[in-house]
């Protein structure tokens, strides 16, 4: 599996936060191959909206979720975890995009009852 998260360039929690989601993974039996973090509010641009999604439609930037699906590929991984909530149309762009299942942490927290 891969972790995925947006992060704002505040959070400075976010390392922690992708290890607690690796533990969830391997508590469900998973076994996380690579970790992939978008930033934002690092460029000047960005400073404004920390908050909102860099994409509407995959949550990351374009370059960002071409390199997270280059290295799905090259890795052989089968679902994509984010740390981030997603919309379902969000689920189904980025599951065409990565050519894997994705899911979302929450989504972890439901199977465990």
């Amino acid at each position: 599996m891969a972790l995925v998260g947006l992060f704002s360039a505040k959070d400075r929690e976010f390392g922690s936060k992708l290890d607690l989601l690796a533990a969830a993974v391997e508590a469900h039996g998973g076994r996380v191959v690579s970790r992939h973090i978008q930033r934002r509010g690092v460029s000047s641009g960005g400073v404004d909206r920390m908050a909102s999604p860099l994409s509407r439609r995959t949550l990351l930037s374009h370059g960002k979720a071409g390199e997270v699906a280059d290295a799905c590929r090259s890795s052989g991984v089968d679902v994509v975890v984010f740390a981030n909530p997603l919309t379902e149309h969000q689920r189904a762009v980025l599951n065409d995009v990565f050519d894997c299942l994705v899911i979302s942490s929450g989504d972890l927290r439901t199977d465990q009852g």
